[in-house]
């Protein structure tokens, strides 16, 4: 529906230019006024949901939180359906879909896991005081579930959801992917297919004066090195050379030298092992090395990741990470493979117009105005895969909050209904701007 994509951005553009879409309509108002009804009830689901452990790998835990939310989306007239994620040894997904036959195709995107697995001390949701609330998974991501029902809620109450065509995704896996990618985003990646927007409710950067236009993608790397064993006190004799302890540490001052310029790139070697003899479990993030002081080092094994804002650049940045690895010290040799990971969710143009319509939105409910999330100040997401599809794209909709990963992590109880609201408008607006 790209010619219905072109009529938002003519029809919003040009309100955006004469400040027609400077107040709420009488449904807005009523939208706003119906989430704030909704506040405590919307509380109450999301404490349930947060009390039920849905650590990644606790499969059965993932299914309960899906299990508690497909209800919520049944009764607002979506077909819902759970897909087993037995094939990527994960729990699966919750998917739902509604069909009105009118407007743009709108894509919007949650998870069901958090990094908590029932091993954690962190289970339960307590109020810290009448205004934040610490749980597990509160801001990542269970309150930007509740946040993305409580706005399809207000969208029902004046009866715009009826003719609207959205998809719902809510991921099992987004916290630890299941492998291989192709099959476990498979339908994230046919829902953005479809789809012509992609909303996405992460917490963004926990701050609700911002959302993410962009995010950089984050793919893993693996250096293996060999060199020439031999008695440390034949180290650099021709006929030995460096070793492959000292080749790796070359290999990795390169790296930081010549990559650290790239803008808005990182890489980090978080993992490194080197010896007489190595072993490396990628499974279980581990691995063993074996050598003495009086030996020159015959393996090293280097792992890490690299974060990118584009395909171009991190081709690019592969290629001169393959070219350094290539000059190797005397008697040593190395390679680099680069695995599979999350793609990158490059700035373009339908996204900073979403953002800028998103901010008029919250401008008009009194909230302010929104602004980009800095990609150096946000990880990736499951949105990301949604980016190469869609003409416009935004995350960070979710619930405010900070310490996320951490048993500190909080969020502030008044942004889900401000971001309900926020939200509600938006795809009212977008809806709204092709009749």
């Amino acid at each position: 529906m790209k010619t219905t994509l072109r009529a938002i951005t003519c029809a919003l553009g040009l309100a955006l230019s004469t400040g027609t879409a400077a107040a709420l309509n009488p449904d807005e108002k009523s939208m706003a006024d119906a989430v704030d009804r909704r506040t405590s009830d919307a509380m109450a689901l999301l404490e349930k949901s947060v009390n039920i452990n849905s650590g990644t790998m606790n499969f059965a835990g993932v299914k309960k939180v899906a299990d508690l939310l497909a209800p919520e989306f049944k009764a607002l007239g979506f077909k819902v359906w759970f897909e087993d994620g037995k094939e990527f040894n994960r729990a699966g997904h919750l998917i739902a879909k509604h069909e009105g036959g009118q407007g743009p195709n709108i894509l919007l995107i949650g998870h069901l896991d958090t990094v908590f697995e029932p091993e954690s001390p962190f289970q339960t949701m307590t109020y810290v005081d009448d205004k934040t609330i610490k749980g597990p998974g509160v801001a990542d991501m269970k309150g930007g579930n509740i946040i993305m029902l409580e706005a399809l809620r207000a969208l029902q109450h004046v009866g715009a959801l009826k003719s609207m065509n959205i998809q719902v995704v809510l991921t099992g896996d987004e916290e630890l992917s299941g492998r291989p990618l192709s099959l476990s985003k498979a339908a994230l990646i046919e829902a953005a297919k479809w789809a012509d927007v992609a909303l996405g409710f992460e917490n963004g950067d926990g701050n609700p004066k911002t959302a993410n236009t962009s995010r950089r993608g984050s793919v893993d790397w693996t250096l293996t090195v060999k060199g020439t064993p031999s008695h440390s006190s034949q180290v650099f004799k021709p006929n030995v050379g460096a070793g492959a302890i000292y080749e790796a540490s070359r290999i990795l001052t390169r790296f930081y030298e010549e990559l650290r310029s790239e803008q808005l790139l990182t890489f980090n070697p978080g993992r490194i092992m080197g010896g007489t003899e190595v072993t490396h479990d990628r499974a279980k993030n581990s691995g063993t090395a074996f050598g003495k002081n009086n030996v020159v080092a015959e393996h090293a094994i280097v792992t890490g990741d690299i974060r990118a804002i584009s395909q171009e650049q991190l081709t690019r940045v592969q290629r001169k990470m393959q070219a350094l690895v290539a000059q190797n010290l005397p008697k040593t040799s190395a390679s680099i493979e680069f695995g599979e990971g999350y793609p990158p969710m490059a700035p373009k143009a339908g996204n900073r117009q979403l953002l800028e319509i998103y901010s008029t939105v919250s401008a008009d409910l009194g909230q302010g105005p929104v602004t980009a999330v800095n990609p150096l100040n946000a990880g990736a997401a499951d949105v990301s895969f949604t980016a190469e599809y869609v003409d416009m794209a935004l995350d960070g909709l979710g619930m405010s909050g900070s310490a996320g990963h951490t048993v500190n992590e909080s969020a502030v109880i008044q942004s889900l209904p401000s971001q309900a609201k926020r939200a509600a408008v938006l795809m009212y607006r977008l809806q709204s701007s092709t009749h």
